[in-house]
Formats: structure tokens, sequence, C-alpha cells
């Protein structure tokens, strides 16, 4: 189990390693890989970028098309908002009747990827959000296509995520919540998420990456805001919820040192994705990435609840309980909570793992229970 449990054991992560690196870059004389994160990434002398699928991680980078047919309950709906971002809507099934007539909480999903790699419609969030949505009670997820780094460094996600929330804001004023051009079921969609969701009660979630993104998105609006909650209303930000966030200093934490790889994330990917996100001239010591600073950046803001959820065996685990602490020490409200025993970075999001192994399902269905609890709170 031990395997499948951190999605590569060491012996097969090795083999991924060495399998990748037979594969050889650009075929173009004229250019050469001046960076690259093994299985992943390479950047080219000429500024362009390929993006890579190591050996096994295929079944998670699959794209999934979206569908009106409800499957497993859900509906999923990509939507081209008129903010300049696209967004991944997923709808249960079952929509408000009129003798259920009470609006439900919504969720604004960030992906993840270091800033660098994913998409809203890989199957590794397909498979986890769609079901979240059923076990939910919310109106709806909304996941946004992130414009991706180092093509677009930060702050060009906090503003996509910006974006993604006055797209809501449209929405809850019965204003265009897409393009002109978009099909009359995604108009439907929109219309189910604008008669059946509390935009009163929006929550930004998060994983890996997006995790951080959850407290930048929330500490730009409230900047913006200035505290009167002007600038989104009717939307509110309810809550955020923090899974597995990315948050690293330059200076190596025991974690990272001690807990072993896996498929999703390595010392690598810690070490060049973060520094490829962040502004030109910055490095993980920055408010973007580093868990100490990105609480003292918000100590004047109001911020709102946020639900931290570590893993024990993730290579972030100490800058992430700094994360909840540092928070904790500027009086915000942070509730942090350790996924135990042997489950590593995002281990909610490998299918194969929550389908085979117990102790990944055990915790999975407890990390969903507490989601919930903490939406239900708020």
């Amino acid at each position: 189990m031990g395997s499948i449990r951190w999605g590569l054991g060491r012996l097969a992560f090795a083999m991924v390693l060495a399998t990748v690196a037979e594969m050889g870059g650009s075929t173009d004389p004229n250019k050469t890989v001046v960076e690259e994160v093994t299985g992943w990434l390479r950047i080219y002398s000429d500024g362009t970028v390929e993006r890579l699928t190591p050996p096994g991680a295929e079944p998670f980078t699959a794209i999934v098309q979206p569908y009106t047919e409800q499957r497993n309950g859900v509906t999923v709906h990509d939507v081209t908002t008129a903010r300049g971002v696209d967004v991944r809507l997923y709808l249960p099934a079952e929509p408000a009747t009129a003798h259920q007539p009470r609006r439900r909480p919504l969720l604004l999903h960030f992906h993840g990827g270091g800033f660098c790699l994913s998409s809203p419609s890989w199957a590794l969030y397909h498979n986890f959000y769609a079901s979240l949505t059923t076990k939910l009670d919310v109106a709806g997820i909304v996941s946004v296509f992130l414009p991706l780094a180092p093509e677009h460094r930060l702050p060009a996600a906090i503003d996509a995520g910006h974006a993604a929330l006055l797209w809501l804001r449209d929405v809850a004023c019965g204003e265009d919540g897409n393009n002109d051009g978009a099909a009359h079921h995604l108009d439907t969609a929109v219309e189910r998420l604008r008669d059946e969701a509390d935009f009163a009660r929006v929550f930004l979630i998060g994983d890996s990456s997006g995790g951080n993104l959850v407290h930048l998105v929330a500490a730009h609006a409230a900047a913006k805001d200035d505290g009167a909650g002007a600038d989104l209303h009717p939307v509110r930000l309810a809550g955020g919820v923090l899974l597995n966030p990315g948050f690293a200093r330059e200076e190596k934490s025991r974690s990272e040192l001690e807990n072993p790889p896996s498929l999703f994330l390595t010392e690598e990917m810690v070490d060049k994705l973060l520094v490829l996100g962040v502004p030109l001239g910055m490095n993980k010591d920055s408010p973007y990435t580093s868990p100490s600073l990105a609480a003292e950046a918000v100590a004047r803001l109001h911020m709102p609840p946020m639900l931290l959820m570590v893993a024990e065996k993730d290579l972030l685990h100490d800058p992430q309980v700094e994360y909840g602490e540092a928070m904790a020490r500027v009086g915000k409200t942070v509730e942090t909570v350790v996924s135990r025993g042997a489950v590593a970075h995002v281990f909610y999001l490998n299918f194969f793992a929550v389908e085979s192994d117990p102790l990944t399902a055990e915790r999975t269905r407890e990390l969903i229970d507490t989601i919930k609890t903490f939406i239900d709170r708020y």
C-alpha cells in the first residue's frame, strides 16, 4: 500500500526521474533548456515554455470535458466571463425547489501547480471537486482557469481570482454573467447559480499554491474594500479553505528535509516552481510564499476565518503549520487541522489511492467532513 499511498514509492519515483531525463529537450539546435523542473516544465533560451507530464501522471492530467447531462449527481460547465477570466462551474444535479427555497453557499476554487502548472479541467481536480459538489450543501463550485507563470507571474493569478469574484458580483446583481456568444445551456447554468447561491456566503478554497491564493485573493479583496465591502457587494467572503498550501521559505524546513517526495511534490518542485511563480527579483522569502511574511502583510486587514488543512507527511507540513501560528499572532482566525498518518501533499486528489488505500480513503472522508463543518459554521 505504501507506493499507492505516496503516489510513487522511492524506487518508482527514481525510475520516473531517469525516464524523464532520457526524454531529452528541444530538437531545435538554436534554443537550449535554461531551466527545468524534472518531468513537469522546461524553459528555453528563446523564452518559450514547455509543460510536460511525467510517466505515471497521465491519468491525473487527462482533460475532462464539460458535460450538461448529469453524471453522479453533477453537471459541469465551462464559462467565458465578461471579466476576462474563464471558469469551470460544477452544479449539483438537483436544483433548489419550491419546497426548499433556501439559498446555499458557494465555493470559489483555485487549483495548484506551484503557480506554473495544471488546469481545472485535469482529472486530478475534476474527480475531487465534482464529487465535493454533491457532498457539501452548496449551490455550486466555481473553479478558475488561472494564468500560469513564468509567462504570467504573480500577481496575475491574484488578479484573475479577484476578476472571478467580480464576475460573481455581476451574476448576483443580475448582469450579463458570460460572453455574448455563449450557448444557451451556459446561460441556464449561470442563471441557476444566480437563483440558488447565497452570495453573502462565498468561500474560497484552494489546493497547494491555490491555498496560497486563498490567502492572497482574500487579502487583495480586503485591501480594495478597506473594510467597507463596497467593491464586491453583495458578494461577501465568508471564509477560506487552504488545502495543503504551498508556503515555503528559502531556508528548508525539517519536513522538507525529512518527509518523502511524491509524484505531486518534490524538493525540486518546491525550490523551482514557487520562485518561477513570484515576481521577478523575489524568492520564497516573499509575502506570496513565506508563511510569516504572508501573515504580517495582512495584519491590518479584515480577513475572513480560515480553515488550514495540513498533511502529516507533506514536504511543506512545517511551513503550513507556521502559517497558522503566524496568522494567530496577528489576530486572525485560523483553524489548523492535521491529517495524521502516512498521507502526503494533496493526498485527497490521488483518486487511485483514495479508491485503493484505506488510510487515504479515511483521511479524505475526514477532510471533506471538516470542510463541511467549517462551511456550515459560517
